[in-house]
């Protein structure tokens, strides 16, 4: 527990996946071609504590969705990366232009895709429906599955960890 409270606490930067991290990875395509996707608002949340504490947030994802960039703006995520089947090169830029080493970046990923960034990621993640094959190259299974609060779960460990909850939580608890 304390090693991984030691990998938490560095971060300064939290990566997603989306399609079964953010969401619960269907792909609803309606009879004009529109495709929608539905998230947690939990994990919208969490994103937006963790932000006000400091911490950066992207995504890199394999598909490009219209849906995913009007919810990344909804939520000030910045660093958004769609279309990406290499996912290494975008997370390599990244690091590159937020000035970060590997040990300040957490990822969370479902799939074999994720691996080769779940692999050098200081804090590596994911969900509990995850790819089996995955579990054994993550530091934490979240309890709750993709798209049902996972990313929130790992939002608030982080916080924790960093010291900065009951700061960014404080609002919440005043009359």
């Amino acid at each position: 527990m304390k090693e991984m409270e030691d990998r938490l606490r560095k971060i300064r930067l939290l990566l997603l996946d989306v399609d079964g991290v953010l969401t619960d990875g269907r792909i609803i395509i309606n009879d004009r071609g529109e495709e929608t996707k539905a998230f947690h608002v939990r994990d919208g949340h969490g994103m937006k504590l963790l932000q006000r504490s400091g911490v950066r947030i992207g995504i890199i994802t394999g598909r490009q969705s219209r849906v995913v960039a009007h919810r990344m703006r909804e939520l000030g995520v910045d660093l958004v990366v769609q279309g990406s089947k290499n996912k290494l090169l975008p997370f390599r830029r990244i690091l590159e232009q937020e000035g970060l080493g590997e040990d300040e970046v957490a990822y969370v990923g479902d799939d074999l895709v994720d691996l080769p960034i779940l692999r050098r990621v200081g804090f590596a993640a994911t969900v509990a429906d995850a790819c089996e094959d995955l579990v054994s190259h993550v530091h934490y299974v979240a309890s709750r599955r993709g798209g049902d609060g996972a990313v929130r779960e790992i939002c608030e460990m982080i916080l924790k960890a960093r010291g900065d909850w009951e700061e960014v939580t404080a609002r919440y608890w005043q009359d």
